[in-house]
């Protein structure tokens, strides 16, 4: 995480630690770290030795007292969780990892730059998404719903003829994209309406 701290900071990220240790215990951490990864911790840590932030995160069950010291790795191993929290103060994602697997901090930036467009144009972003790819509308009522509402509203029975658009639950599902959508009637009616077809 120190390694690449300049990824988040250029995001305006902010990294902060947490350990269920006290806080005395972290110099001598973040010296094992910086000896075995070629990098110290360059961000705040939280001393969380009563366990009280783990347990309100729900990373640690609500009946776990004691001494930090006296406990095993295998006794804390839930206390691996990743959390990217936006500027709302809610959480936006959540990663749990097992004792036996390291974190993929690579994913968490990916996460990160989905999360910011997100917030910023009302797109979604789809399944491997990597900056610079191809989005789709945010999630929300079906562009052709919104269309025949407003078709409704405006005083007639019946809309035009739609293409075959899979729903957003199918599409999401099966990677279909708005752009594979089908005229089912004349093109020439479908075309006045495609752009509400497209992702």
């Amino acid at each position: 995480m120190a390694k690449i701290k300049p990824e988040f900071d250029r995001r305006d990220v902010k990294i902060i630690g947490l350990f269920v240790d006290p806080v005395d215990s972290h110099a001598k951490w973040a010296g094992d770290i910086e000896e075995t990864q070629g990098h110290a911790p360059s961000y705040p840590i939280i001393g969380d030795a009563d366990f009280n932030v783990s347990k309100q995160y729900g990373m640690l069950p609500a009946a776990t007292e004691g001494d930090p010291l006296e406990r095993t790795p295998a006794d804390n191993q839930t206390v691996r969780n990743v959390f990217v929290i936006g500027p709302d103060k809610k959480v936006k994602l959540v990663l749990v990892y097992p004792m036996t697997t390291g974190r993929h901090f690579d994913e968490v930036l990916r996460v990160i730059d989905s999360l910011q467009l997100s917030a910023k144009h009302k797109v979604a972003t789809p399944v491997n998404w990597q900056q610079g790819a191809t989005t789709s509308s945010s999630p929300g009522p079906s562009p052709t719903r919104r269309l025949r509402r407003r078709i409704r509203t405006a005083g007639r029975s019946r809309g035009p003829t739609f293409g075959s658009c899979p729903s957003r639950t199918e599409r999401h599902s099966q990677d279909i994209e708005h752009a594979h959508c089908r005229p089912i009637g004349p093109p020439a009616r479908f075309a006045d309406y495609a752009g509400h077809c497209r992702g």
